[in-house]
């Protein structure tokens, strides 16, 4: 039941929710609502492994979904994109909103940015345990390769800040703008995903896991697609770069109300 919602929150209830919120807020801005979508579907395989932690989480349930995700992500990003920026507004009748964005681009992209590295991941380990043991590999490998990750979102966000650093302090109303849906969005969705984990019976630790699994975005990818599709310096790759600013404090004020929460539930 638990990995079904995470499934279902992750897959049909983000995107949605992540679409109305941005064309409720920016119909008026299609290049910023197309930023906002873009971090809808770019569901979350990174940061939320530290969210979870700081909450107390079930480690291994959410390593075991941010998996999930992450094979999910490598081969439906690209219909996503394709069909909540160019094929859903029109059903709905926004077609001032929509975007014939290549579904080639965003796949190249997608298989860039995700495929490489995760055909890349799955070999290697293959090719190293077989010939350093699985014991190697998990034991000495792993720990000394884990920083990179952090490393590397860290220097991504430096690089990034510091192409859209100016702008950022120059549209100040554009950063207020694109935060209204996201804050909606990481509140919605969180409280959503932990109170429907407690009416199916799920344990405070892996209902933690679920909740900031569904809240949390892949904002990496979001601005990877937003660059090789409309270029460094659009919009879209600017909300993808304010995204970061608005998460974080939201996510770590998530983090101190689900602590909250389980003391009083306790």
């Amino acid at each position: 039941k638990l990995l079904s919602l995470s499934l279902i929150l992750n897959w049909v209830v983000g995107p949605l929710l992540m679409f109305f919120l941005a064309a409720c807020f920016l119909s008026d801005r299609p290049e910023l609502m197309t930023g906002v979508v873009l971090i809808g579907l770019a569901r979350c395989i990174a940061m939320v492994l530290v969210w979870n932690d700081l909450a107390d989480g079930d480690s291994t349930y959410g390593a075991a979904l941010v998996a999930l995700n992450s094979l999910f992500q490598v081969f439906t990003f690209s219909f996503y994109a394709w069909f909540f920026l160019t094929i859903f507004p029109t059903w709905l009748g926004m077609d001032s909103v929509a975007i014939n964005i290549p579904f080639k681009m965003v796949a190249t992209n997608v298989g860039l940015y995700l495929g490489i590295p995760f055909i890349l991941g799955i070999g290697g380990r293959v090719l190293l345990i077989r010939i350093k043991g699985i014991s190697w590999y998990t034991d000495i490998y792993l720990p000394r390769i884990g920083p990179l990750t952090l490393i590397s979102l860290l220097f991504t966000i430096v690089v990034m800040f510091s192409l859209q650093g100016a702008r950022i302090l120059d549209q100040t109303s554009d950063v207020l703008l694109v935060s209204i849906p996201l804050l909606l969005y990481f509140l919605v969705m969180w409280l959503l995903s932990y109170f429907v984990g407690l009416k199916l019976g799920a344990d405070k630790p892996r209902n933690r896991a679920v909740a900031f699994t569904a809240a949390g975005n892949n904002f990496e990818l979001a601005i990877a697609v937003a660059i090789g599709v409309f270029g460094l310096h659009s919009s879209e790759a600017f909300v993808g770069v304010v995204g970061p600013l608005i998460e974080v404090p939201a996510l770590l004020l998530l983090v101190q109300l689900s602590k909250r929460l389980s003391t009083i539930k306790s």
